[in-house]
């Protein structure tokens, strides 16, 4: 018979290997905006070539059409460095909001290949282009999603609104309203998350579907940002991390949300610490770098998303967690 300190030695090296298990589990591989590094973004040939590969979740951006439909699409109308007429002439900026034109002019655009010469296409300059993609509807790719027969794989699916341009998309509420009801309609509330720079949408969202998580969206620098430590933006709803000690992690779980989605950059150990012991997840943006993602997995985080989600599989993986299956599918 073993002896005790064996048996406890048993013990212990069983409950570390289910600890481990439940913390791989837990994170969480995203394909941000399918996975534009190697398809073209938030496009079906893209989001089908992350589920082909294995992610846990699909990152993407929504908007809502003058006729009501609820598309993907990062930009709020047409983008300049995607969108080519019927002639094969990209449009000239800076394109035409989307709330603004029905669906089936919006279909007349192709998607499938970026500008050459363009900033965008020195950034992803082996993207594979598919000539003759359009902007699909996000039922489009639920519908896609179910034809490969994952039923596991989450969506993270951002409300493009901005609060300095009320102009280019529907009000906040109308939005809401528009793509909670269609998540409901397809039944598949309990495996979305909504995220959002604009925490407007995310209290409108805690308030209609209380059961969908809300992913808080944070920038701290440069010319984009949008979260500041000693007041309330236009971005935050009119709430101020000074009222929270001038933490953005105590901020976001005082308001209602589930997770804190920061840019990379702007993480510290210490942050995600205090995330950790407030009940948030952490999920940083956007990670293409195998340093960035080892360190930011180092760091302790809960998800990474990134343009690279083949990338962060092979780091993930030589990290010791167990991958997500991949569901084979064509567009």
């Amino acid at each position: 018979m073993p002896s005790r300190a064996t048996t406890i030695l048993t013990l212990l090296s069983v409950l570390i290997a289910g600890q481990a298990k439940a913390l791989d589990m837990a994170f969480d591989l995203e394909a941000h905006r399918g996975g534009r590094a190697l398809l073209p973004e938030n496009t079906l040939p893209a989001f089908a070539n992350a589920l082909s590969m294995g992610v846990d979740t699909l990152e993407l951006d929504v908007g809502v059409t003058a006729d009501g439909e609820v598309i993907v699409s990062h930009e709020r109308g047409l983008n300049p460095d995607l969108a080519r007429g019927a002639g094969g002439t990209y449009i000239a900026p800076p394109g035409t909001p989307f709330v603004k034109l029905r669906l089936d002019e919006i279909r007349t655009y192709d998607v499938g290949q970026i500008r050459p010469d363009s900033a965008y296409a020195k950034q992803f300059p082996d993207q594979r282009a598919v000539p003759g993609t359009r902007i699909p509807t996000l039922s489009e790719l639920f519908a896609l999603v179910r034809k490969s027969g994952n039923s596991r794989v989450r969506f993270n699916i951002e409300t493009k609104i901005d609060p300095n341009h009320p102009d280019e998309t529907l009000d906040p509420q109308a939005f809401v309203t528009k793509l909670l009801g269609l998540i409901e309609a397809e039944t598949l509330s309990d495996r979305v998350m909504i995220q959002s720079f604009d925490w407007r949408t995310l209290q409108l969202v805690q308030k209609q579907a209380p059961k969908i998580p809300t992913v808080y969206l944070t920038l701290q620098r440069g010319l984009g940002q949008t979260v500041a430590l000693d007041k309330a933006t236009n971005w935050t709803a009119g709430f101020s991390p000074a009222e929270h000690g001038g933490s953005l992690p105590r901020t976001i779980k005082a308001v209602g949300g589930a997770i804190w989605s920061p840019y990379f950059g702007d993480v510290t150990a210490a942050l995600i610490a205090e995330a950790h012991e407030l009940g948030l997840r952490v999920v940083v943006w956007t990670v293409n770098k195998r340093e960035d993602m080892v360190r930011m997995i180092e760091l302790g985080v809960d998800g990474i998303i990134s343009d690279r989600p083949d990338l962060l599989r092979d780091v993930a993986g030589e990290k010791g967690m167990t991958l997500p299956a991949g569901t084979p599918v064509a567009p």
